[in-house]
């Protein structure tokens, strides 16, 4: 991921947009801000052309967001559902103290975040990334999914690591050292349980907090409604 922790800086709210990636326009401007990024500046891949199926609409397995910034592509977000938990021997998986990944896994339904990148211009404004998370958590919470798992690279210049855990509340489960990107860091595995986010965050005044859950009470008020009452004790996932 590639995300900054500054603050807002310029640009107004409503010039951020976030659609999901269903079209060939869509496509294109994905396309341009994974080869900026990831291709250009990070070199963690070498090519942009197989990143995105060919028919998103249909795939049912992945789901990209483009952000766009008035009519500029500004950042991007891709979405899948139900990862495996296993990972080759070779990636030298190495769990944190006290973490038992068959109950981590049986705890929830998991939907990993993966290429979360915002085109270095963009770095500055913050709700890039967050009506990215929005989207997300909007498509994730309505088809059921109950928690993030995310990789991050440990001491990467733009690593979200600590924005992730101090402030949304992610939690370590591990750590491996391969992966798909051209990245000798080592990768840091983090879970997020989003119901449980919320109801930390409901009814904060924060703004970061609001832009994040806005429009949203309703449909997790639902989702809290009818979640088994043994997940929210234990604050699982």
């Amino acid at each position: 991921m590639i995300y900054s922790k500054q603050p807002i800086n310029g640009g107004h709210m409503s010039d951020i947009s976030v659609s999901k990636v269903l079209y060939s326009q869509d496509k294109s401007d994905a396309f341009s801000v994974i080869e900026e990024v990831y291709v250009k500046e990070k070199k963690w891949i070498d090519t942009v052309h197989e990143q995105i199926p060919e028919n998103p609409a249909l795939n049912l397995e992945y789901s990209w967001f483009i952000a766009r910034v008035g009519n500029k592509p500004a950042g991007v977000m891709r979405l899948r559902y139900d990862p495996s938990f296993e990972l080759p021997e070779p990636c030298h998986f190495n769990p944190a103290a006290g973490i038992d990944l068959a109950e981590i896994k049986a705890s929830g339904r998991y939907v990993e975040i993966g290429r979360f990148m915002i085109r270095p211009e963009f770095r500055n404004q913050y709700l890039v990334a967050l009506r990215l998370m929005r989207a997300a958590t909007i498509e994730v919470i309505e088809r059921d999914y109950t928690c993030f798992i995310t990789d991050v690279f440990e001491g990467e210049e733009h690593s979200p690591l600590n924005f992730h855990t101090r402030v949304l509340g992610f939690e370590v489960i591990g750590s491996h050292l391969f992966g798909e990107l051209n990245c000798s860091s080592t990768r840091i595995i983090l879970t997020l349980d989003i119901l449980k986010l919320y109801n930390r965050i409901k009814d904060s005044r924060s703004r970061f907090y609001q832009e994040l859950t806005s429009g949203l009470r309703g449909l997790f008020e639902n989702k809290i409604d009818h979640r088994p009452e043994t997940l929210l004790e234990k604050g699982m996932c």
